[in-house]
């Protein structure tokens, strides 16, 4: 039982040290800059938070606040989409994180351009 303890114990610190060893989560710069291409409106953003309901709820949360159902379980949290943070972000940048993914985030470019460039309308949709 303590040999089981100290594991997990141990797991938990190698993986806190290899995230923290990561460092922030920077889009390339050639990524920062990319532009929007669809048209902001109705359907963008209809088609934006439809995408999301479906593929991203769980751990963003039906406000986009990173607080879903999978989101307790995972380290470090999901990111709040209406915080200042996410909202200074460039349209690139967030493009690029939804499209590779990283550590508990999975890449998401299985899913067609639009509907990563559509989330990007609707997280633009819940600024504080």
């Amino acid at each position: 039982m303590i040999a089981a303890t100290a594991l997990a114990v141990l797991a938990a610190a190698a993986m806190a040290f290899a995230q923290a060893a990561q460092g922030p989560w920077t889009a390339p710069a050639a990524e920062k800059g990319k532009k929007n291409p669809l048209p902001a409106g109705a359907k963008s953003l209809a088609d934006g938070k439809k995408v999301a309901q479906v593929n991203c709820v769980t751990c963003h949360g039906a406000g986009g606040k990173g607080d879903g159902a999978a989101a307790v379980a995972l380290n470090p949290k999901p990111a709040d989409w209406t915080s200042k943070r996410v909202q200074d972000e460039t349209d690139g940048e967030l493009f690029w994180k939804i499209s590779n993914g990283r550590n508990a985030m999975p890449p998401w470019k299985h899913l067609p351009e639009a509907d990563r460039w559509a989330v990007i309308h609707y997280i633009r949709s819940l600024k504080k």
